[in-house]
């Protein structure tokens, strides 16, 4: 499937001309979790609820494996379910629109995913239960409807699969945060690690997991670790900036960039201001041995 291809001044040449929020710290958990699965030979698909310009699942893609199946859900710029979700939608996403996150995706991949335009409640209309194994969940930010998505989640992911919520502690997402640590301490989330924005969990042990990366300190190079206990259970905490993964490629990577305004010649640079006249050493020589009463009435009249 395509698209109309965007303009040349709008196509990324790189993933980070990508808008959105994806730090490099959280695209080295995303490569941790997704390799290691593909190591064990987790099976599963892919999911992501709340897209945005689509960064993190242009990232995301690159673990696809045939047969899998990558699907996206996200408003785009459909029509809110109720109020309070399009006033969210008006206030931060009022540029979002889906042809805009397709134009991104095609300059990285053949193939769009699976795209679902509207609410994350219906995704259970269309996803399987116990069919993913990792579900990124970024979408709206009121607590009913996070509290929607991870319950989705859990539904949805295989046994052993990870969910990722981000923006569980920002200041302006009270209600992910309230969702988030309800599904912790009622509805068995375990929490693998936390980063700035994202909390990485399963339904699983996630103990296996978690010793494997603090056995790992070659991969922890850039990352400050921090080992925290939560209601009895280990949790890592990650911060830091490290090197980002080796990033998908935009098939418009070597396409010359808009060329930068040149600098205005000295003919078109604005004058400037014509300097003080300096006293000549007679007048320096008056104002040395001179009375003042004599001297100002020389500067008085020379005007």
């Amino acid at each position: 499937m395509t698209v109309t291809t965007a303009p040349a001044a709008q196509r990324p040449r790189c993933l980070n001309d990508v808008k959105g929020w994806f730090p490099s710290l959280d695209q080295v958990l995303f490569d941790r979790f997704l390799s290691r699965q593909e190591r064990l030979g987790q099976l599963g698909d892919l999911m992501e609820m709340g897209a945005y310009m689509g960064k993190s699942a242009i990232f995301t893609a690159a673990y696809l494996r045939a047969n899998e199946r990558f699907t996206i859900c996200d408003l785009f710029d459909a029509e809110a379910p109720d109020e309070k979700n399009a006033a969210e939608a008006r206030k931060s996403y009022s540029t979002l629109t889906r042809t805009a996150f397709e134009q991104n995706y095609l300059a990285f991949w053949d193939d769009l995913p699976d795209v679902i335009q509207g609410p994350t409640s219906v995704v259970p209309d269309h996803v399987g239960a116990n069919t993913c194994r990792f579900i990124h969940v970024d979408a709206s930010h009121l607590y009913e409807h996070v509290a929607g998505d991870i319950d989705t989640a859990h539904n949805t992911l295989v046994p052993d699969g990870i969910v990722v919520l981000d923006d569980f502690r920002s200041e302006h997402t009270p209600g992910v945060a309230a969702a988030t640590w309800e599904a912790v301490f009622t509805r068995g989330l375990r929490p693998i690690c936390l980063t700035t924005q994202k909390l990485y969990g399963t339904w699983d042990d996630p103990e296996p997991i978690q010793d494997e990366m603090l056995a790992d300190e070659e991969w922890r190079k850039g990352m400050h670790t921090s080992v925290q206990e939560i209601a009895g259970r280990r949790v890592l905490r990650f911060s830091g900036k490290p090197a980002n993964p080796t990033p998908p490629t935009s098939r418009f990577a070597h396409e010359p960039r808009d060329p930068a305004p040149e600098p205005r010649s000295a003919s078109t640079a604005p004058a400037s201001a014509p300097a003080a006249r300096r006293p000549t050493a007679v007048r320096r020589f008056a104002a040395d041995v001179l009375p003042p009463v004599v001297t100002r009435a020389i500067r008085r009249r020379r005007g």
